[in-house]
């Protein structure tokens, strides 16, 4: 399923590698680390995807 995915790295990765990539799998949203891309991936459904994407935006994912 993943092969045919269009994987996008985030437009806030770090230059450091430090980098997410999300993909649009049918309804759901997938995101790997993209440094480790055959390491596989989480599957999130669309309110799922919403309330990471809110929690991160909120800083509640930020390292120290």
């Amino acid at each position: 399923m993943t092969t045919d995915a269009q994987w996008r790295k985030s437009s806030h990765s770090a230059c450091n590698g430090q980098c997410t990539e999300a993909a649009r799998l049918g309804a759901f949203m997938a995101v790997r680390d993209s440094k480790n891309v055959g390491g596989g991936h989480i599957t999130l459904r669309p309110d799922g995807w919403r309330t990471l994407i809110t929690a991160i935006k909120a800083g509640h994912h930020d390292l120290p």
